[in-house]
């Protein structure tokens, strides 16, 4: 995935997260830890075949990885993934919280 420099590197994993049934998936994986295809599919309302395509958008942008365990695969969240798109985002926050202090520095300088 890599690190996210800009917002076109962002993109891909972005675009992955559009899509409900994705963000419910990455969700099943976060709270209820590493599971199969099967057991995804007791948790969102679409076929398993869906199922594992949405697992390959997700893998391929970084988001989950899979071990195979005989002829299934289980799926997990991929932690590596998850901390560089938080990085990411955390920006955000830091320019908020820049543009805060600076609005209370102008507010505390007029009121002198």
């Amino acid at each position: 995935m890599g690190t996210y420099g800009s917002l076109e590197a962002a993109g891909p994993v972005l675009d992955a997260l559009g899509d409900p049934t994705r963000r419910v998936i990455l969700e099943t994986l976060r709270s209820g830890g590493p599971c199969s295809v099967g057991v995804l599919a007791e948790h969102v309302p679409v076929s398993r075949p869906a199922i594992s395509q949405h697992l390959k958008v997700l893998g391929a942008v970084g988001l989950v990885r899979h071990e195979s365990r005989g002829t299934r695969n289980i799926y997990r969240v991929h932690q590596a993934g998850l901390d560089e798109l938080r990085s990411w985002l955390d920006r955000f926050w830091g320019d908020a919280l820049d543009a805060y202090a600076d609005h209370v520095r102008r507010t505390e300088e007029e009121r002198k």
